[in-house]
Parts: C-alpha cells; sequence; structure tokens
C-alpha cells in the first residue's frame, strides 16, 4: 500500500496542530491559575538565541501551511507574524488548520515529483516534493511544535507526553 502525500501533510500536521492549541489552552489556564500574564509564557524561550513561543507557533504553522501549498502546487498564503497572546496564537492555529483542511487530496496526487522551490535568505532551495516532505516541511513542522512544547514545559506548565501526541 503506497501512503499518499495527502495522508503524510494533511492527515498529520492537523491532528498536531490541534494539539499545539491545547497545549495553549493549559499555558493559558496555567498562567490563570498561578495569578501571572500569560504573554510571559508567549515571549518565553529556551535559550537567549532561540525564538520564543509565539515564533515556534508561528513558524509550526508556517511549515503546515505552506507545506502542504507548495506541494499542491499553490502560491501560500501570507500570515501577518504579530500575534502577542495565546488566544492570538490559537486563531493562527485554527487558521492554519482550516486552510489546510481546504486542500482536497486530489491536489496533492503526484506532488512527490512536483518541483519545489523555497526562497530562504541567503540562498534558495530546490527539490522534488518527497524530499521537500521528507527533509524540510515534515522536520521542521515537527522541530517547532516541539519546540513550543519544550517552551512550555521548561517553564511550569503541566504538560506530559499525552498533551503532545494527543488522542492516538
Amino acid at each position: 500500500m503506497k501512503i499518499s502525500m495527502y495522508a503524510m501533510t494533511v492527515e498529520s500536521f492537523v491532528p498536531m496542530l490541534g494539539n499545539l492549541s491545547a497545549i495553549l489552552e493549559k499555558a493559558a489556564s496555567y498562567a490563570a491559575a498561578k495569578k501571572f500574564d500569560p504573554r510571559v509564557l508567549v515571549e518565553a524561550r529556551l535559550a537567549p538565541d532561540m525564538y520564543p513561543l509565539a515564533r515556534q507557533v508561528q513558524i509550526a504553522c508556517d511549515m503546515a501551511k505552506n507545506g502542504v501549498a507548495r506541494l499542491a502546487g499553490q502560491e501560500p498564503p501570507r500570515f501577518e507574524d504579530n500575534e502577542t497572546t495565546i488566544e492570538e496564537l490559537k486563531a493562527r492555529i485554527e487558521k492554519t488548520i482550516g486552510y489546510v483542511k481546504g486542500i482536497p487530496a486530489s491536489a496533492l496526487e503526484g506532488a512527490e515529483d512536483r518541483d519545489i522551490t523555497i526562497p530562504l535568505r541567503d540562498r534558495t532551495l530546490e527539490m522534488k516534493g518527497l524530499t521537500f516532505l521528507q527533509k524540510w516541511a515534515i522536520p521542521n513542522f515537527y522541530f517547532h511544535v516541539t519546540t513550543a512544547y519544550a517552551i512550555l514545559r521548561h517553564n511550569g506548565v503541566d504538560l506530559g507526553k499525552r498533551d503532545y501526541l494527543g488522542a492516538v
């Protein structure tokens, strides 16, 4: 049985984005229970040279929406990176889920052989769809979701592996 590009993208990204949203909800509850401004968590980072939580969530969303769009041969939608609250981050996740779920499976048929171009600050990456998915989109997506989880866990939010994995 061949695994579809749709299963590896939409059906993988959407549940993890939902888990990320639930993790953010736990962060908001934690801040309320401890009586501190949740923006402290939004701005938290694991190390001084790493992005804060807000940017980790933004990039995770971008990896999902941009990855699926590129594989579908579409121009990815642009989202402003202006979220400063947990509620705004959750809204970005919902907007990302809505976009990703709106891509039909048929748009990803043959995507493994599609030419993908990724403009970066200092260079441009070019690869086939399957290589893009395996070596760029999936690893980057999970890196940023995991880092968001780690930032919150490091800051005392009561999270465990089940929160990360969600319903399996």
